[in-house]
């Protein structure tokens, strides 16, 4: 078990640099939690592979800077979506 904890970490790691993903997209797409793949990235990762640790977390920087950027973004489109609706429901 513990080989395929250190397994999944690195993969997780290299997933997210090839990718540029962040942890929601990278869970999902390896069918794991949020959490999990944040516990394996910044508890497993560093004592494993520092170098590609380092990278991992560039990515993950720039995503937390961009973080609120996304979600007003998706704030925006969600009422998009609903103006248009109902301005069809009213013609």
């Amino acid at each position: 078990m513990k080989g395929n904890l250190e397994e999944r970490a690195v993969r997780l790691g290299e997933y997210i640099i090839e990718h540029k993903s962040t942890v929601r997209d990278t869970a999902a797409a390896f069918g794991i939690s949020k959490s999990t793949v944040h516990k394996d990235l910044t508890a497993l990762l560093p004592k494993l592979n520092a170098g590609l640790y380092q990278e991992v977390r560039a990515v993950l920087d720039v995503n937390k800077e961009e973080r609120h950027l996304r979600g007003g973004e998706a704030t925006k489109q969600k009422y998009m979506l609903l103006h248009r609706a109902a301005a069809e429901q009213n013609q």
